[in-house]
């Protein structure tokens, strides 16, 4: 192995592989979002044994550099400070109520943006786009189907990130990039027959449909999303003020 600079030719093992992992997510060739490599190619790779790289890789988890997820495996987070107190999306929303939380991708990838979204993004209709649409769950229930899109250049490496373990305003931190205001519309619309056996509802039923402009602060649209959201599982308020 390697010698990490900051470690001492004698120091344990596992320690130098703590740290030629840590250069690796510091040097960003383990991006913020992504799995690093298994165990056992680690151990491969480095000629040591899986108790050792497992010893490395939970000093990292300890540190908060690294997040298991089981039956995933093990992903880089970044540290990054960061207060979205005031603007957050459906995860935040939900845990800030105690509320079991998860996502199942439905569909993702490029888009071009066209006129609509080249007009909302303030680009190109020819630029392109990366498209999610995903089944969002409350307490194992499905509640609301989003539609998000956003900037293809904006986020590096979002193919590589597993949007079923992290969240749009995860992955945003993970970049520095800081949502702090949006524009939200609301409407009521019927789905279709398919998308309403998706969230457990007759396709007679009308659904709440949100769209939202988000913006950070340097004001450029970073995000649009559309989300149809069961009306019998949720209410929302308003408040005024001057």
């Amino acid at each position: 192995m390697a010698k990490p600079a900051e470690v001492s030719y004698n120091a344990p093992i596992y320690l130098q592989l703590r740290e030629v992992v840590r250069s690796k997510i510091e040097d960003g060739e383990y991006a913020p979002g992504t799995a690093i490599p298994s165990e056992n190619l680690l151990a491969s790779t480095y000629g040591i044994n899986r108790l050792t790289v497992r010893s490395a890789i939970d000093a990292l988890v300890n540190e908060g550099l690294l997040k298991r997820v089981q039956g995933k495996g093990v992903y880089v987070v970044a540290q990054i400070e960061r207060d979205l107190e005031v603007l957050g999306g459906f995860t935040q929303t939900m845990n800030a109520k105690n509320v079991e939380t998860r996502r199942k991708i439905l569909s993702k990838g490029q888009r071009r943006a066209g006129e609509k979204y080249g007009a909302i993004f303030g680009i190109e209709p020819d630029e392109m786009l990366y498209f999610i649409r995903r089944l969002d769950y409350a307490d194992e229930e499905p509640i609301a189907i989003q539609e998000i899109y956003i900037p293809y250049n904006l986020v590096p490496k979002m193919e590589g990130i597993d949007l079923s373990v992290f969240s749009m305003y995860e992955i945003y931190k993970f970049y520095g990039i800081n949502p702090v205001r949006a524009w939200q519309t609301l409407d009521l619309v019927q789905l279709t027959q398919s998308d309403a056996r998706l969230i457990n509802i007759n396709k007679d039923q009308t659904v709440f449909l949100f769209g939202c402009t988000t913006y950070d602060d340097h004001n450029r649209v970073i995000e649009y999303s559309k989300s149809y959201t069961r009306g019998d599982k949720c209410n929302f308020t308003v408040h005024f003020h001057k």
